[in-house]
């Protein structure tokens, strides 16, 4: 297959990118090679390079910042997305969102079919992205949540990393004892993108996410132990916080369905041994 990667520097697209080359015929572009947000750019470049899927990682992923930049959150996250699809010409187009599309009221990890209901601007942003792209002929959206991990040379960043790299330093990262979560490996979630385009399952919406849940006290306290560092932490409460964008307390999804298609997604602990300790 020729793979078209958008949004491909960042942490997810550099992960997408590596996994993808070991089999297909791979062109990564970053911002400065396509910005998805011109449609004018994207149907050009589309159009010459032809390709049978459009894997996109472009995103705009300043949850609090968002709620001041609202025309840039939605430029990115949907109305990109919308460009990309009408310029497919009959390529199958993978787009990612997030758990954030929920309100996290829920008490059990959320499925596919449960009614969304996003608290913040960058939340209903990539909620509209959904749409816009399960709107093509042929698209997979895959939600995910809490990303960690990286490419070789590739950014390591997010949550779970900060943890990591304040308890190596012997500072005491502060976690939150009521928020639950189903923390997702990069690199899980390229082996299972490609499976899904691979096995040509049944395009539509996946939870894309390690199996199991945890609060992020959980899961720091796993990431001490893998680490072999002394568990210190400045545990605080989700709900005593108070936050520029709201976000869902409750956020865990299931990842049945993708497993069902034939995708192997490890557990959150085994995904989080390869990345701390490989």
């Amino acid at each position: 297959m020729r793979i078209v990667v958008t949004g491909a520097r960042g942490q997810l697209g550099m992960a997408v990118t590596v996994a993808a080359k070991a089999r297909h015929d791979v062109l990564a572009l970053d911002r400065a090679a396509l910005d998805v947000r011109d449609p004018a750019s994207v149907q050009v470049r589309l159009r010459d390079l032809r390709p049978d899927v459009v894997i996109n990682c472009a995103a705009y992923n300043a949850v609090d910042g968002a709620e001041d930049h609202v025309a840039d959150a939605v430029r990115t996250n949907a109305l990109a997305v919308r460009n990309l699809g009408r310029a497919l010409d009959g390529a199958t187009l993978v787009h990612y969102s997030t758990d954030f599309v929920f309100d996290g009221e829920g008490s059990r990890p959320y499925v596919e079919t449960d009614r969304p209901n996003p608290l913040s601007v960058y939340a209903m942003s990539k909620l509209m992205g959904e749409w816009l792209a399960l709107d093509t002929a042929r698209a997979y959206v895959l939600r995910v949540e809490s990303l960690f991990g990286n490419a070789p040379g590739g950014p390591s960043k997010g949550s779970v990393q900060a943890i990591a790299d304040a308890l190596l330093t012997g500072q005491t990262p502060r976690v939150f004892e009521d928020r639950t979560v189903t923390p997702t490996s990069v690199h899980d979630c390229a082996r299972a993108t490609l499976a899904l385009l691979g096995r040509d399952a049944a395009p539509g919406l996946y939870h894309c996410v390690n199996s199991g849940v945890c609060t992020w006290l959980q899961l720091a306290r796993e990431v001490a132990r893998i680490l072999r560092v002394p568990p210190r932490f400045d545990i605080a409460r989700f709900a005593d916080v108070k936050l520029r964008a709201q976000r869902p307390r409750y956020c865990a999804l299931s990842n049945v369905k993708i497993v069902s298609a034939g995708c192997v997604m490890p557990t959150w602990q085994e995904a989080l041994e390869a990345h701390l300790n490989p």
